[in-house]
């Protein structure tokens, strides 16, 4: 128990040492109560005075390194508050910006000069030759399943290279992101002469397979469930594979992926995708589908933060509307009709979030365009981005705004099919029905009207996100405040029919929230009341929705 509250006193301090305080002190008494059988501990916090940084410079002794460039990875800017977690990150980054320079044996110091009275660390990094050590030899242990070029090739260097702290760091960062090994040690051991290190690298595997059942509910879908089986770690080789069957109450799902992440050697993911995709008929949906196809995709590493995809892939839709329900005849398709498409297209994915799962801070952003030829001639055109932002210190306010758009555009003059249309929902704007919101057409001889979809939309939203008081965090309970807009315009080809004026006659909708946020074992669920501000006439809302969470 002592070991416990001792590594407590460890963390506030090291926390606080990150908010402005280098001077925090934390002790703790601890005192036995026989009557209750119990141990109490009081912990005393003396922060001392707060700091900021002050003037940040640069200085070097190395002949060609550009310090202009350094400055990039600064993170201890002028007025920012002092935290020694941010000093020590832009040490390893500066260290490694030097080494992609070509300056291997960089060595990376910071001065600190204190100024008590106006409350600042002015910080110089020195960044000279350090002694030139090679690495003669990394092993490797461990590794049961895995194979040893899968822990080797998240290295930046290999046996023979100059021997590099930062690099040693970033390596060790990227073997435990693969999340194969729940534990990862690096240390190094004396070569065969003084300037020659050995590398060992011992790692602890982790199960890399999941099988098993989910199921859901969402008010769009109904109840909803999946058997997946998933290895991210194929044969020890470090490839991902998955094989999944889903079904709702509105159709089924067939699903195969698999990922090659270092495709012939190079820093490329490789892999295909393949599905059939059952869409039922429904009052909602006069038609169903049923879609299968493919695609191979190519992955690019641009810089740490950005990646590019490249895709190309072919579909077959088969249209089924029932011929004998009248009341739902779709004016779009006719039963039995076929679709084929081959489409080719490109992702940019910006990722500067502090945590992926649970993000607190950055940007997360994709540009998403393709080309669909065959039975049609169309570009299509997606932006999405959702910025993070803490609102109070350790408080677990987080604050979001989100914005997305898309446009389909045909290429041959005629308009856009209504099978390509974006069918804008809870994803774009909450607070009304799935394919309630946008474009429909006049209400048939029975009183029916069939939604049509949108060729252009925009959308802007934003969230306060918070932690329920006195709910234990086990409980993966929060909730949030939302705010959303949207504007979708832009009709596709209407078929037989002809388009509801009071459908369109407010392109602008508007609505307001609160949610409750669930970490399920089935993944984030969120329920969501909404009351909507603006909307066109014929929208169809909702006040109560659940859906699955998402990040964009």
């Amino acid at each position: 128990m002592s070991r416990s509250w001792r590594s407590i006193a460890s963390v506030s301090v090291s926390t606080t040492r990150d908010r402005g305080y280098p001077d925090a002190q934390v002790t703790s008494v601890a005192e036995y109560d026989a009557a209750r059988n119990a141990y109490f501990i009081n912990f005393t916090v003396n922060e001392g005075q707060r700091y900021q940084f002050g003037n940040v410079g640069i200085e070097t002794s190395i002949n060609g390194l550009n310090t202009d460039v350094l400055r990039s990875t600064v993170q201890t800017g002028k007025g920012a508050q002092y935290s020694v977690s941010n000093l020590q990150e832009t040490i390893e980054d500066m260290a490694y910006e030097a080494t992609t320079q070509g300056y291997s044996f960089a060595d990376v110091r910071a001065r600190l000069d204190r100024d008590v009275a106006t409350g600042t660390f002015n910080v110089t990094y020195l960044v000279d030759e350090g002694a030139r050590i090679y690495v003669e030899r990394i092993n490797i242990t461990g590794n049961t399943k895995t194979r040893d070029f899968v822990v080797r090739r998240e290295l930046a260097f290999g046996e023979g290279d100059p021997f590099n702290r930062s690099m040693v760091i970033r390596g060790r960062e990227a073997i435990q992101n693969l999340g194969f090994f729940s534990k990862v040690e690096v240390t190094t051991a004396p070569g065969s002469s003084p300037d020659k290190v050995v590398l060992n690298i011992n790692v602890t595997e982790t199960s890399t397979g999941e099988y098993g059942a989910s199921a859901g509910y969402s008010t769009s879908d109904g109840i909803l469930g999946e058997v997946s089986l998933t290895e991210r770690n194929f044969l020890g080789r470090g490839q991902y594979l998955r094989a999944a069957i889903g079904a709702s109450q509105s159709g089924r799902t067939f699903d195969f992926s698999f990922t090659e992440p270092r495709f012939m050697g190079l820093k490329v993911s490789a892999g295909f995708d393949a599905y059939h995709r059952i869409s039922d008929e429904t009052t909602a949906s006069f038609y169903g589908s049923q879609s299968t196809g493919g695609q191979v995709r190519f992955g690019v590493p641009i810089t740490s933060a950005l990646n590019a995809t490249l895709f190309g892939g072919y579909e077959r839709k088969v249209i089924s509307d029932v011929k004998d329900n009248p009341a739902y005849k779709s004016a779009l398709v006719n039963d039995a009709q076929e679709f084929n498409k081959a489409f080719i297209g490109y992702t940019l994915t910006w990722n500067g979030l502090d945590d992926v799962k649970d993000p607190t801070e950055g940007l997360y952003a994709t540009f998403t365009q393709q080309y669909i030829g065959w039975d049609h001639n169309l570009l299509k055109t997606e932006a999405r981005g959702r910025y993070f932002l803490p609102v109070l210190d350790d408080s677990g306010i987080v604050a979001s705004v989100r914005g997305q758009a898309g446009v389909v555009n045909s290429l041959n003059g005629g308009s856009v099919h209504a099978v390509e249309a974006f069918m804008p929902g809870s994803s774009i704007i909450r607070g009304f029905e799935g394919r309630g919101v946008g474009p429909r057409l006049a209400a048939n001889a029975s009183g029916n009207s069939e939604y049509l979809g949108a060729t252009m939309y925009a959308a802007v939203s934003a969230e306060i996100e918070f932690p329920i008081p006195a709910l234990p965090e086990s409980y993966g309970l929060s909730g949030a405040l939302w705010a959303d807009a949207a504007w979708i315009d832009g009709l596709p080809g209407t078929g037989t029919g002809t388009v509801d004026p009071l459908s369109q006659d407010v392109p602008l909708r508007t609505s307001i929230g609160a949610s409750l946020i669930w970490d399920s074992p089935f993944g984030p669920l969120r329920g969501d009341v909404s009351h909507v501000l603006n909307k066109s006439t014929a929208d169809r809302t909702q006040v109560f929705q659940i859906t699955l969470q998402t990040l964009l």
